[in-house]
């Protein structure tokens, strides 16, 4: 008898235990459920807030960019309208040679300008890859007109 009673009493406390720990595990597994999904809103809210804040930051830059580089072609139409004054002036032969390659130097100025109107600044574009291209094509353009004044002083 004392038998039966002692293995109705562990039965019944394995059956306790069982059915109890099931119970934690569905509340547990719910909760971090939640956690989960809450997270996933905090994710998602925190991509749209960089989006956002990348759009903003991008468009400030974008427009001193533009402002700035539109006064440097505006420079470089200045020194190309001295260039071609300074080659009628002389009248040489050599001057067709010059005259040449300030049309070259020219037409880079204008397609940096038509590229500078063309660039949509959007969330697709490549600003960073765009910025340091155009950098690198107006500084080529730069020295072309130091190194045309240069050889055009010999």
């Amino acid at each position: 008898m004392k038998k039966s009673i002692l293995t109705l009493a562990i039965a019944t406390f394995m059956i306790g235990s069982i059915v109890t720990s099931c119970k934690p595990n569905t509340e547990k597994e719910q909760a971090a459920q939640d956690s989960v999904d809450s997270a996933k809103v905090a994710v998602t809210d925190a991509e749209n807030d960089l989006d956002e804040a990348k759009r903003v930051a991008t468009a400030e830059e974008w427009q001193a960019f533009k402002d700035s580089t539109n006064v440097k072609i505006e420079e470089n139409n200045a020194k190309i309208a001295e260039l071609k004054l300074k080659i009628k002036k002389t009248g040489k032969d050599i001057d067709k040679a010059y005259q040449r390659n300030i049309d070259t130097i020219e037409q880079k100025n204008k397609n940096l300008k038509a590229k500078m109107d063309s660039y949509k600044n959007d969330v697709n574009s490549d600003w960073q890859s765009f910025k340091r291209e155009f950098n690198h094509d107006m500084d080529e353009l730069g020295q072309s007109l130091k190194d045309f004044t240069v050889n055009n002083k010999n």
